[in-house]
């Protein structure tokens, strides 16, 4: 309950006053943040400012005193997952780690899980200074996943998401059934509905948002087919939700999929979502082009090592 001075660091330059908060107040609702801006109480440089304020690196921001909610205390990540990720990271150059997320691993804490991915990175050697997703992936996709070391690197990839073709994402998709050939893309608009029992759920609907996906057949099986994926458009659960769309939902999926389907796959080796972010292309920041893959997870190879056995 005391004022705070803080200065603004070459990472967190260029960011909103009211982020920049949000970010430093742990425990702080957005309500009292953008109360104190509203009533001149937080000052930049002495002077007061807006909450779409940028600030530059060096400035000087004061804080009144505030009551805020306990924090929470920082669950330590267990040595088995800090060894694997340790072993996950597949790129880590010009303020850019790209790591290889295990299935299970939620991206960040929240909805009732303590510990995420950035939460963990975050506890392990070197990893003290600026560090953020630049996207996400569900929880039961494994694969790929870009972390940002400077704001710099954070605000251009994700300037470069934004920017249709400018990042391109391939997935490796396991579906049920056979795929049709003519089936090159998925046109289909994506809606959020409503959250049951706290999951939130996504539709085809006319009123939802302009989403496309690319698909290719890789190998065809008895009962099902290995697909690439490659969203355009980069909408939640858009590739689960388009290929269920298709009428080929993806083994393992649990919320889109079909149960018997998922039970017949446990039995061969499939405890999981079929679905691994396996290819990055970018163009970093200086210019430079760079392309990164992730290989299939030992548990997912062998599940189509059973396939081809039994055609």
């Amino acid at each position: 309950m005391s004022v705070q001075y803080f200065q603004v660091t070459e990472n967190e330059d260029g960011q909103r006053l009211d982020n920049y908060l949000l970010s430093r107040l742990k425990g702080a609702p957005k309500s009292l943040i953008y109360r104190v801006i509203r009533k001149g109480e937080v000052r930049v440089n002495k002077g007061r400012a807006k909450p779409e304020t940028r600030l530059k690196n060096g400035d000087a921001v004061r804080v009144p005193p505030m009551r805020l909610s306990q924090e929470q205390a920082v669950v330590p990540v267990g040595e088995g997952l800090k060894q694997h990720l340790l072993a996950a990271v597949i790129y880590d150059a010009d303020g850019l780690m790209i790591v290889n997320k295990p299935s299970g691993l939620a991206v960040h804490g929240g909805s009732g899980v303590s510990l995420g991915l950035i939460e963990s990175l975050r506890q392990l050697p070197g990893n003290q200074g600026f560090l953020e997703l630049v996207h996400r992936l569900d929880r039961e996709t494994s694969g790929l996943v870009m972390v940002a070391r400077k704001r710099s690197v954070l605000t251009y990839l994700q300037d470069c998401l934004r920017e249709r073709g400018s990042i391109q994402k391939t997935y490796l998709a396991l579906v049920s059934g056979s795929w049709p050939k003519h089936r090159t893309q998925v046109n289909a608009p994506l809606l959020k509905s409503a959250e049951i029992n706290q999951e939130r759920f996504v539709k085809v609907a006319t009123q939802g948002k302009p989403s496309l996906t690319e698909f290719r057949i890789l190998k065809t099986f008895a009962h099902c087919t290995l697909l690439e994926a490659k969203p355009i458009t980069g909408r939640t659960h858009q590739i689960r939700v388009h290929a269920q769309y298709a009428g080929c939902p993806l083994v393992g999926d649990e919320k889109y999929g079909v149960s018997e389907v998922n039970n017949q796959f446990r039995s061969l080796g499939c405890k999981r979502l079929f679905l691994h972010a396996a290819r990055l292309d970018l163009v970093l920041p200086n210019g430079v082009p760079l392309s990164v893959e992730a290989p299939l997870a030992d548990d997912l190879n062998a599940v189509l090592d059973k396939l081809e056995g039994a055609r």
